[in-house]
C-alpha cells in the first residue's frame, strides 16, 4: 500500500543569487575556513540509532567534511524523541548557534507547529535549511500472517500499526487516513526506530508499519520491485478538501531528509554549509557508498528546502484545522 511520492509543489520563482569573486579565496571564505578548522560539528539526529534516518546522516557525515572550509571533523549523535521535537526544540532554542551544530528530523518536523503546536517550540521557516538528500515515496506495508492483505480490507477490519511518535508518517498517516476515509487503523506508538516495528512485527505484537521505500532498502537489503500496481491514498481522496489535506501530509516527502541548523548562524557559515552539503551530493565516493547501502539520492538543495517549507506555512487555515482535529480524534 502506497503513500505516494508527493506531487510537485510549484515553487514561486525561486532565486538564488551566486556571488562570484576574483581570485583564488575570498576573505570570507577564509574567515570560515578559520572558523572550522579543528572543531567539531555535531551532526544530531532526532531518530534512533540503525533507523533510516540515521544511516543516511551518518554517510553524509562521513563525506560533507571534505567540502567545509576548514574541514571540521563531523560526528553524529542521536537525539530520539516525541517525533524529532526534542532535538529540535533543543536546537532551536539552546543552539549552539554558532554553525557547529546540525539537525537531522523527521520530514514531518516542519508541519508540527501547524498539526502539534502545545508540543513544536520552533518556527520552521527561521530555521536555515541545508538541504535534503532525497525525495520519498513512502510505503505502508503488513507481516505476511497480518489479518488484513489489501488497503479496501482495513475498512471492515481492524490493523495494528507500529509508530515511533505523533509527528512521525508512520503516525500521521493512518490516522488521518481513518478521519477522512474511515479506515480501522489502530496505531500503536513508542518505538525507537523501524527495525524495532519490525521486531514486533515479527513477534505479532503489530501487525504493520509505514516507512520510506529508501529506508527498506538501507535497512533490509531489498531491491525496489515494481510498484505501480499498489495502490496511492491520493486514489482514495474524492473531494477538494480531501485532496487538500493529503496534500498538506503528503507534502513533506519532497523534503524527505531534511537538514538543518538552528537559527541565527552567521550568515557566511550558512552559505558554506549549504554549498559543501551540494557539494557532497555530487561527490562521486558519496554516490558510491550510498549505492553499496541502498540508499536513494535525490537532492534539493537548502534554499529550495526553505521555499517548500514556507509554502507549507502559507497552507489554509481551514485545511490545516482539518487535518489538526483528524489527528487529535486519538
Amino acid at each position: 500500500m502506497l503513500a505516494p511520492h508527493a506531487a510537485r509543489l510549484p515553487l514561486a520563482a525561486l532565486t538564488i543569487s551566486i556571488l562570484v569573486v576574483a581570485g583564488p579565496v575570498s576573505a570570507q571564505q577564509e574567515d570560515v575556513a578559520g572558523f572550522y578548522r579543528g572543531k567539531t560539528i555535531r551532526l544530531v539526529v532526532g531518530v534512533g540509532v540503525g533507523s533510516g534516518y540515521d544511516i543516511n546522516a551518518r554517510l553524509l557525515a562521513r563525506h560533507m567534511t571534505t567540502h567545509i572550509p576548514g574541514q571540521p571533523t563531523v560526528i553524529v549523535q542521536n537525539q530520539p524523541g516525541a517525533g524529532s521535537l526534542t532535538m529540535t526544540n533543543a536546537l532551536y532554542n539552546s543552539g549552539p548557534f554558532d554553525g557547529t551544530a546540525i539537525g537531522a528530523s523527521f520530514n514531518g518536523m516542519p508541519t508540527t507547529p501547524l498539526l502539534q503546536p502545545g508540543g513544536a517550540r520552533f518556527d520552521p521557516v527561521k530555521l536555515s535549511w541545508l538541504g535534503s538528500t532525497n525525495r520519498e515515496t513512502q510505503v505502508m506495508y503488513v507481516w505476511h500472517t497480518a489479518p488484513v492483505q489489501a488497503l479496501n480490507d482495513a475498512r471492515s477490519q481492524e490493523i495494528v500499526i507500529g509508530a515511533q511518535a505523533p509527528g512521525s508518517t508512520q503516525y500521521d498517516y493512518p490516522v488521518l487516513a481513518d478521519a477522512l476515509f474511515g479506515f480501522k487503523f489502530k496505531v500503536v506508538t513508542g518505538y525507537e526506530s523501524t527495525p524495532k516495528i519490525h521486531l514486533a512485527m515479527e513477534s505479532g505484537e503489530v501487525h504493520g508499519t509505514i516507512a520510506n521505500w529508501s529506508t527498506l532498502k538501507a535497512i533490509n537489503g531489498n531491491k525496489s520491485p515494481e510498484l505501480s500496481r499498489v495502490p496511492m491514498f491520493l486514489d482514495v481522496a474524492k473531494t477538494d478538501a480531501e485532496h487538500a489535506a493529503l496534500r498538506l501530509m503528503l507534502a513533506r516527502l519532497e523534503y524527505g531528509r531534511p537538514f538543518f541548523l538552528p537559527p541565527n548562524v552567521p550568515p557566511e557559515r550558512v552559505a558554506a554549509l549549504r554549498r559543501a552539503f551540494d557539494a557532497t551530493m555530487k561527490n562521486p565516493a558519496y554516490l558510491a557508498e550510498a549505492d553499496k547501502l541502498k540508499i536513494d539520492v535525490d537532492p534539493l538543495s537548502g534554499e529550495a528546502v526553505a521555499a517548500l517549507v514556507e509554502q507549507v506555512m502559507r497552507t489554509p487555515a481551514d485545511t490545516v484545522v482539518r487535518v489538526r482535529a483528524a489527528l487529535e480524534h486519538r
